[in-house]
């Protein structure tokens, strides 16, 4: 009887499965589910291109030219830095409208998130209803700037507004608030501070985090409330404080809606409101002149990173993470 001996798998011809088969086969699938990721991702990337990418640059191509509008593009003429050395040297306006920027970000964005703190410590707590009570101090930042509600904001602080009858009640002699040069930027800052509710969800969402141990432990070493809020919460807090801070600050630098429906698109009045992003809407579309606008586009964003860069530089001395390891 012959003896017969089993075919060795690694010899060729046998019939099996060679090891680069299966490779190649892995490798199309692979390349099968980088395609159909492309795919899925392709509406971004189409969005992003002709929505961001190409807007962007094309804005900062028009910052070097004299574009209007109704100029066609064949007769844009390059400029170079000429809006760029009128926007430091030469608008008078320009810098008004940064001054007043400034003014309504350093006062507005840090009693917005002392606000929302405020709250958020307040309903830190399994009372009775406080879920009712989160959602309707969150409502206001739902309707974010709206125009609808700058227009109810502008008739409440009117002459014969909702504010003024709420002072007559108490003897108080009210104003036409929005008409006053002197207290218009404080109306609008009212309404920014007003929508204190996304960065106190995010607060509470912190406060949760805290571990009770600590909260012991500081209790247990005579520490009273304040001590507390200040040595626990406060540290603990830190990143999330950092985290509204960025945010906070560059929403407050984009301010627009408000001062655009209270002015009627001027600035008004005596320019108290003329934002930055609204003394860039004038240039662009009120003065047509779209190569200027450009131009304090791409400053204004030059700006924003600079400070974000700085929040982020400053950040590793007073943001305390978890692990111990500060950023």
């Amino acid at each position: 009887m012959a003896l017969t001996t089993a075919p060795d798998p690694t010899r060729r011809g046998t019939g099996s499965v060679r090891p680069h088969a299966n490779r190649r086969g892995a490798g199309g699938f692979r390349n099968s589910e980088g395609l159909a990721g492309y795919v899925f991702l392709s509406p971004w990337l189409i969005g992003l291109m002709a929505v961001t990418a190409i807007p962007m640059l094309l804005s900062l191509y028009l910052s070097f030219t004299n574009y209007d509008i109704l100029t066609p593009w064949s007769e844009v003429e390059w400029v170079g830095f000429a809006n760029y050395e009128r926007m430091f040297t030469n608008d008078p306006s320009y810098w008004h409208a940064v001054q007043v920027t400034l003014k309504f970000a350093l006062i507005a964005v840090p009693l917005k998130l002392a606000a929302a703190l405020g709250v958020a410590l307040l309903l830190n707590h399994a009372w009775r209803g406080v879920g009712l009570f989160r959602g309707l101090f969150y409502l206001p930042s739902l309707l974010g700037g709206s125009v609808a509600l700058a227009i109810v904001w502008v008739n409440m602080f009117n002459r014969d507004g909702a504010f003024n009858s709420l002072l007559g009640l108490f003897g108080i002699e009210g104003k036409p608030w929005v008409n006053d040069p002197d207290w218009a930027l404080e109306t609008l800052m009212v309404l920014a501070i007003w929508q204190f509710g996304a960065p106190m969800v995010i607060f509470l969402a912190g406060l949760k985090q805290v571990p009770t141990e600590l909260y012991e432990a500081a209790s247990v070493d005579g520490a009273n409330k304040w001590r507390q809020f200040r040595n626990v919460t406060l540290p603990m807090l830190s990143p999330v404080i950092f985290f509204n801070l960025v945010l906070e600050t560059i929403n407050g630098f984009q301010g627009f809606t408000a001062a655009f429906v209270l002015s009627n698109g001027t600035g008004g009045p005596v320019d108290s409101t003329l934002m930055y992003t609204l003394n860039l809407y004038i240039a662009g579309f009120t003065d047509l002149s779209m190569g200027y606008a450009s131009a304090m586009a791409w400053v204004f964003l030059l700006a924003i990173a600079i400070i974000t860069v700085v929040f982020f530089s400053t950040g590793r001395f007073w943001v305390h993470y978890s692990d111990g390891e500060d950023r």
